[in-house]
């Protein structure tokens, strides 16, 4: 399957062009470190693009201040990874293992060469692709969880680091290791985030930590933006992409993860060039790249809570925390979210055994216990699928006697081929049972009830869209998706009634409900809204 970025072990070692050296040398200045000096230290942001000219940098253990790794970087080589087109900040710190001397290029000026020098981003991109690969799958990171299993707080957390593919550390309090030990007396025993080497959160939030790592951007500063992207799932990203491309100054804002539902798929292999399958939050993860490359700027976990229109036309969002952000034109793609069942004790055991996502992360919370999930649509086949991997057994939960009409053929077939999975038709989930966390399920069928003991279960179901937060600027249909195009007396299929605001997506009326059409939506209404903006008489926006 395929991932977010090359395997950084096998990857030559190429260096850059002399060419390229010679344009650094142009922007950038000469910086010397000498011996044990530090370069960056884990939550400085990456505000400078590093090139080693001499002398060696190592990366450190956060917690021990010695050399993580035997690998460093020499002359030819540079510092970063690929939060570094969106301003992120560096998850581990850096050090002169002798004395170094740098070539240092600013951020802004580096972009700007990367953009006037396709070869030179490709280079430089695909290294930083492969580094947060690596660093993601090895879990090198200053950011450290104890007890996600055991702490609603905590598990958000590192849903919210796994999602985005941020590197991260997630320690098992009952393990008996020297580290384990270390971090559980720094949290007072109890599940906590830590933050570099000794930093305890005291209340743990995907905010808090995002604003550690520089990704909850300074979004609300004197800036009027070309487009507000709202919704971060592949019809979002799509445009972000194309807004980069076309010159657009654009901000995108996700209120949880890049890949909105898309993202919680596991693997998705019906996507045209990925014949191996990919999971969905690999896949937008690597759009989000592509927009960043273009310039486009992501903000994260916003979330968007009213939209109001001021007297010369701009927008202005609403922002949680009493932020605010404005824009010439707004796009929703906001997408849809799973219904929240009518169960009894729901919300108590909501990151205690009930999930929205199957996820590498919700697939460890199922070793040694049986897994239900409910729904017959692509993403609960998927789920499935996966977690049939981990757990003991997998039951899903169908309302109707058939799945040909919700989900793909291949999916249905290999459910029902697989020996780990049971499909339960004509059958629903009735009743919740446990204490502080879920013990067991029971299901109802026309001839009588079942009880299944299970300690996860993963709701799959229904579609709502995502469009409160609008605040009655756009039409919608009876069930809340935005109506565009001839519904509302528009030429395109994309405009809302209200000029200015866009819909795309699944959060679009009459939408195909795909990765792929929402991806090509995403796409093709940038064109529109570019002449939009353009006809605006304030020129446009830069940042």
């Amino acid at each position: 399957m395929e991932a977010l970025g090359e395997n950084l072990e096998t990857m030559p070692r190429v260096p850059l062009a002399d060419s390229h050296v010679a344009e650094l040398h142009k922007l950038g200045s000469e910086c010397s470190y000498s011996a044990g000096e530090m370069v960056a230290e884990a939550g400085d942001p990456m505000d400078r693009f590093v090139y080693v000219l001499e002398g060696e940098i190592e990366v450190v253990d956060p917690w021990s201040g010695a050399r993580l790794s035997e690998s460093s970087l020499g002359p030819t080589q540079f510092m970063g990874e690929i939060g570094f087109l969106n301003a992120g900040a560096n998850f581990l710190p850096m050090r002169a293992a002798k004395p170094t001397r740098t070539l240092e290029v600013p951020r802004v000026a580096m972009l700007d060469l990367m953009a006037r020098v396709p070869e030179l981003s490709d280079h430089v991109i695909r290294v930083f692709s492969a580094r947060r690969r690596n660093q993601f799958e090895m879990n090198n990171s200053a950011i450290k969880l104890i007890g996600a299993d055991r702490d609603a707080k905590v598990q958000k957390v590192e849903q919210f680091l796994s999602r985005n593919r941020i590197p991260f550390e997630s320690i098992d309090m009952d393990g008996d290791d020297s580290e384990t030990i270390a971090a559980c007396a720094i949290a007072d025993h109890k599940p906590s985030v830590i933050l570099g080497k000794d930093r305890v959160l005291d209340d743990p939030s995907p905010r808090a930590v995002a604003q550690y790592l520089n990704l909850d951007l300074d979004v609300c500063r004197e800036t009027l933006y070309d487009l507000l992207i709202v919704g971060g799932g592949p019809a979002g990203v799509a445009a972000a992409v194309y807004a980069g491309s076309e010159g657009l100054c654009a901000l995108a804002i996700e209120d949880t993860a890049i890949g909105g539902q898309a993202g919680t798929s596991s693997r998705i292999e019906n996507y045209m060039g990925f014949p191996t399958g990919i999971s969905g939050a690999d896949l937008v993860y690597r759009g989000q790249i592509q927009a960043m490359k273009f310039g486009t700027r992501f903000a994260m976990p916003r979330t968007v809570l009213g939209l109001t229109r001021r007297e010369d036309g701009a927008f202005c969002a609403q922002l949680d925390h009493g932020d605010e952000v404005c824009a010439k034109s707004v796009l929703v793609a906001t997408g849809v979210q799973y219904r929240r069942l009518p169960f009894d004790r729901l919300e108590d055991f909501e990151g205690a055994g009930v999930f929205y996502a199957a996820t590498d992360m919700e697939a460890r919370f199922c070793h040694n216990t049986e897994a239900v999930v409910i729904g017959g649509g692509n993403s609960s086949g998927q789920a499935a699928m996966y977690l049939s991997r981990s757990a003991r057994h997998v039951h899903v939960v169908v309302r109707d006697g058939s799945l040909a009409a919700s989900m793909s053929s291949y999916l249905t077939e290999r459910l029902e081929a697989d020996p780990a999975v049971t499909i339960h038709y004509n059958t629903e989930v009735t009743a919740l049972h446990g204490e502080d966390h879920l013990e067991g399920v029971t299901f109802t069928t026309a001839d009588g009830e079942q009880h299944i003991d299970t300690r996860a279960l993963f709701i799959m179901i229904g579609a709502a869209p995502n469009t409160d937060w609008l605040s009655g600027l756009v039409e919608t249909d009876e069930k809340g998706f935005v109506k565009t195009g001839a519904e509302v007396g528009r030429e395109t299929s994309f405009e809302t009634g209200t000029d200015g605001i866009f819909a795309v997506g699944d959060v679009r009326s009459g939408s195909v409900k795909r990765v792929a059409s929402a991806v090509g939506e995403g796409s093709v209404v940038v064109s529109r809204i570019w002449d939009y903006v353009y006809r605006q008489p304030a020129p446009a926006s830069t940042v």
